[in-house]
């Protein structure tokens, strides 16, 4: 039997979810925005996604309320994607699947999140051990770690390498 095209049949809020971000570059787009990337371009060179695979990405999550589209430059005219809350709510998700595949893919640490307060390592589920708070994505520092890549060859990649709060506007080296 062929695997459908979506999952109407399913009576399931994973298999709804799924077919709002279920495509393999979806996630990777909101990773991006959590970091701070918010424009097109950016997007394009951290990700080396197909353009028009990317335009698509960001078409869907804005019509869907992930992200928030907003004019950075009228002349000539360019947007930036900004994540709305329900974007936001999604860092439980993508924390979960980062620890997953760190612990059963073996990958070494590839980046830190540390509590902004205190510098404590988050916990799995996003918690301060020192603080005692489920800590929110605005108070968490992102650090690279050992098996991060500390000379990549692009912009972004290069902009992520300082600690840095997510959802914080990335800024890169001009071109």
């Amino acid at each position: 039997m062929a695997l459908g095209k979506d999952y109407a049949t399913q009576q399931c809020s994973i298999a709804r979810a799924l077919e709002v971000i279920g495509e393999r570059w979806t996630l990777l787009v909101v990773r991006d925005a959590l970091y701070g990337v918010r424009r097109y371009n950016d997007f394009l060179v951290h990700l080396g996604i197909p353009r028009a695979v990317l335009a698509a990405r960001l078409q869907t999550l804005t019509a869907e309320g992930i992200f928030e589209k907003r004019r950075y430059q009228q002349s000539p005219p360019r947007d930036e994607y900004v994540l709305t809350e329900r974007g936001i709510a999604l860092w439980p998700a993508l924390r979960a699947l980062g620890l997953w595949g760190r612990e059963h893919l073996g990958e070494t640490q590839l980046r830190y999140f540390r509590h902004a307060a205190c510098g404590t390592e988050l916990g799995s589920y996003g918690e301060c051990a020192a603080c005692g708070v489920v800590v929110p994505v605005e108070d968490v520092v992102m650090e690279p770690g050992p098996g991060l890549d500390h000379d990549p060859a692009d912009p972004v990649s290069r902009a992520l390498l300082k600690p840095r709060r997510l959802l914080e506007p990335l800024e890169t080296e001009p071109a």
